[in-house]
């Protein structure tokens, strides 16, 4: 039979790239000799007495359909959680578990944008968010944080001159995933009154917001936000608690739309697992001696690779205020790409190329330091040993 050309697909899905971090690191994923700094996660697992939490709730029966906002029990811990937290009293319609927090910046996404509008994006910014945007038709536009001598910056007014009159969702990541730059609590507050007066709507990322390394938690747009405006905060078990596996997170939405996000979390995956939930759970009410630890952790990462990195006379260097990332420029690099799979044949290092990030980012790279500091040690020197042999 015949097959005629004609697709019946989109010419934007037929074209999808795979983003510039796992086209590096499926090649050798898994693959013991590598140091697998190219994901966002530490080495730790989940710890026992959330998995016994899960466990639990398997073997107590609980396998079928639950609310596909999230279990009313997980729910209320995180309005607990968050109202602790920021000091706060959230209405819990405005709280919905769709699954993990890539579902609710999809779902987020869908909700607000449309074909030929525009989606405005901080960068640099995880490759995931860009390929959201694409999914719905959006045209995407960046207003880049500047790399400065005293870190990364990007004031609230840059953010605003760069919307357009088409542009329909602003997205922030604060801590920011790779450069982690933390927005002002003042910049947060002009840049929701901005998006209140335009109607736009504010796709606020916040999955890092414990991974910070002066005080306990960075600003959040919830402390400066009211019930019904255009804002969607997302947030995550992923980081906080070393639970990356789980795909577990969740949104703060507009109240008017829980039923909007009960159905369309029915519509793309019918909802969070249900026995993962109950992990979520004693995440909350039992875990901020764990988020403790792990900021000790990061905060000691941190150090490490300021050590390695800050003074180097190839690499500039700028230590992050949150999230657990370094994003290190290479001065007169052309292909990350290039130099990461180079580096990951010659070295047996896994790193992220620093044009998945958005443009502008060509001469970087991101690392993550998430993992055990013998084994970030380790990976630096392989790091520098390299970056001394192909641009020294």
């Amino acid at each position: 039979m015949d097959i005629g050309t004609a697709s019946p697909f989109r010419e934007e899905m037929e074209r999808f790239p795979q983003n510039g971090i796992t086209r590096v690191a499926f090649r050798r994923i898994g693959d013991p000799e590598v140091i697998p700094l190219w994901f966002g996660e530490g080495d730790l697992v989940t710890p026992g007495w959330i998995c016994d939490a899960a466990a639990a709730a398997l073997r107590e029966g609980r396998t079928f359909y639950v609310h596909t906002r999230g279990i009313p029990a997980l729910r209320m811990a995180i309005k607990a959680y968050l109202d602790q937290l920021y000091g706060l009293d959230l209405n819990p319609d405005r709280i919905s578990v769709p699954g993990a927090a890539m579902m609710g910046i999809n779902i987020a996404a869908q909700m607000a944008m449309e074909r030929g509008a525009n989606g405005l994006i901080v960068s640099p910014v995880w490759p995931n968010i860009k390929a959201v945007f694409q999914v719905t038709g959006a045209q995407i536009s960046h207003v880049r944080q500047r790399l400065t001598d005293s870190g990364w910056q990007l004031d609230v007014e840059e953010i605003i001159a760069a919307a357009r009159p088409d542009t329909k969702v602003i997205f922030v990541n604060s801590p920011c995933n790779p450069t982690g730059w933390i927005m002002r609590q003042e910049d947060q507050r002009a840049l929701l009154e901005f998006c209140r007066a335009q109607g736009i709507l504010l796709i606020a990322d916040e999955v890092y917001h414990r991974t910070v390394f002066d005080g306990d938690c960075a600003p959040s747009f919830l402390q400066v936000a009211e019930d019904e405006d255009p804002l969607v905060v997302v947030n995550s078990f992923s980081k906080g608690w070393a639970m990356t596996g789980w795909r577990l997170g969740w949104v703060v939405a507009p109240a008017r739309h829980a039923t909007q996000w009960a159905a369309l979390s029915e519509c793309f995956n019918t909802g969070a697992t249900s026995f993962a939930q109950y992990g979520g759970i004693a995440a909350l009410e039992r875990g901020e001696p764990l988020i403790r630890r792990l900021q000790a952790q990061y905060r000691a990462g941190r150090d490490i690779v300021d050590a390695a990195l800050a003074n180097h006379p190839l690499l500039r260097h700028s230590s992050p205020a949150g999230a657990f990332y370094a994003f290190p420029e290479i001065p007169g690099l052309k292909d990350s790409v290039a130099f990461v799979e180079a580096l990951l044949e010659e070295e047996n290092l896994g790193l992220a190329p620093g044009s998945a990030f958005g443009p502008g980012n060509e001469s970087h790279v991101r690392l993550c330091f998430a993992q055990s500091h013998e084994k970030l040690k380790a990976g630096l020197a392989r790091l520098l040993r390299f970056a001394e042999r192909r641009c020294g």
